[in-house]
């Protein structure tokens, strides 16, 4: 039988009682105490602090560089996300980053994707980790490269140990030092607790519901702003699912993407590099595809009487961007060769003087020029496309 039908799977009685007494203590335990005992600011400060380093520290640890590799970090980096990612009680990286990855192999396969939105928003965002489902048996045939970290080694040994010290002694010690203990518990302990694990919980389930598709529609990942705005930038969930070793989700400078930022800003003081980016072209491709497809199902779906002059005109623009790809295909090509054939010349530059650099560097102008062209292209082309499906729908909506 196969495990959509399958209710019988065996609960898992330790993670299901955290989730439970952690939200009940959230839900009841502070509202309470705040209406009896108070809280002071600086209580929420902590609460909020501690939140953001475990939120930030899955988002730009456990999930972009050890599930995705799209950036390599310092030894230090990497230490710190692992302590707060262990505090944000998530499990080990080496688990995390397994599931997730069999999530990116087989999204959308309720048989084994561990989170399958196809099976629910319940499902989907935390009941896959309620019981023993066979989608989310522990593989890690698919993290062999993550088991040479030593940082990723050392913590998955010891997790238990760590996750319950850290979680027990960090908010004790914060509490001794502001002199509440039982307040500072109760925020920075569980209240904490619960907000990160739902706000990382959301990328499972709302970022496969709410939003747009503006680079695939082979899955059910969406880019919502919204849903980027409470998760880090982690909502930006569509382009991530097609272009999933970028490190960042939100592509545009002026998308909310806080996980990106923090990336690129250690770059900057030398604690991360080998940062991945797809190139603009190819970002460019799937967009256009994705316009081709909708502006089809709507010339299928009209019954405009020039219909035919409407078709006639967005094949001459698909024959156009065919005729790009074949053009930006070919230039790769040549410009690999070009890099071949500069290491092979690169011996030689030293009889020749600077001659063999000189003319590498004019070759390495040309085919970048020519990179830059085509990406103006498409980017002409995208408008087109943009302005060719206003004004079919404008000729719709008069003939309505």
């Amino acid at each position: 039988m196969k495990e959509t039908l399958n209710h019988n799977a065996p609960v898992i009685w330790v993670t299901t009682l955290m989730f439970s007494i952690t939200f009940l203590i959230a839900a009841i335990g502070v509202p309470v105490y705040g209406a009896t005992q108070g809280f002071d600011p600086s209580q929420w400060l902590m609460m909020l602090a501690t939140v953001a380093l475990c939120g930030i520290s899955v988002t730009a640890g456990y999930h972009r560089l050890w599930s995705h590799n799209a950036y390599t970090a310092h030894f230090l980096v990497r230490l710190f996300f692992a302590f707060w990612g262990t505090h944000s009680l998530q499990n080990s990286v080496l688990i995390w980053a397994s599931g997730h990855r069999r999530h990116h192999r087989h999204i959308d396969n309720n048989d084994k994707d561990p989170y399958s939105i196809k099976r629910g928003f319940w499902f989907a965002h935390i009941g896959w980790m309620l019981r023993a489902y066979p989608s989310g048996e522990e593989d890690f045939s698919n993290v062999r490269d993550l088991k040479k970290d030593p940082i990723v080694a050392f913590q998955h040994k010891y997790y238990m140990l760590l996750a319950l010290s850290s979680n027990i002694l960090l908010p004790l010690v914060l509490g001794v030092i502001h002199g509440d203990i039982v307040g500072t518990m109760l925020l920075v302990g569980v209240l904490r607790i619960v907000i990160t694990h739902h706000t990382t919980f959301f990328i499972n389930s709302l970022a496969h519901m709410w939003g747009k598709q503006p680079y695939t529609n082979t899955n059910t990942a969406k880019d919502s702003p919204l849903v980027a705005l409470i998760t880090y930038g982690e909502g930006y969930h569509n382009f991530h699912h097609h272009f999933q070793t970028d490190y960042r989700n939100g592509v545009r400078w002026w998308q909310f993407d806080p996980t990106k930022w923090l990336i690129c800003g250690l770059s900057w003081i030398g604690l991360a590099s080998n940062l991945r980016r797809v190139p603009t072209f190819k970002i460019r491709e799937a967009q256009i595809k994705m316009q081709f497809s909708q502006a089809s199902q709507q010339l299928e779906s009209s019954h405009l009487a020039n219909l035919e002059a409407w078709k006639s005109s967005l094949e001459k623009e698909y024959d156009e961007f065919l005729a790009t790809l074949s053009e930006w295909t070919s230039l790769r090509a040549e410009w690999y060769q070009t890099k071949r054939q500069s290491l092979q010349d690169a011996l030689q530059d030293a009889l020749q003087g600077k001659k063999g650099a000189l003319q590498f560097k004019w070759e390495f102008a040309a085919v970048t020029t020519r990179f830059k062209e085509m990406e103006y292209s498409l980017k002409m082309q995208q408008k087109r496309l943009k302005l060719y499906t206003l004004n079919f729908q404008a000729a719709g909506l008069q003939m309505a």
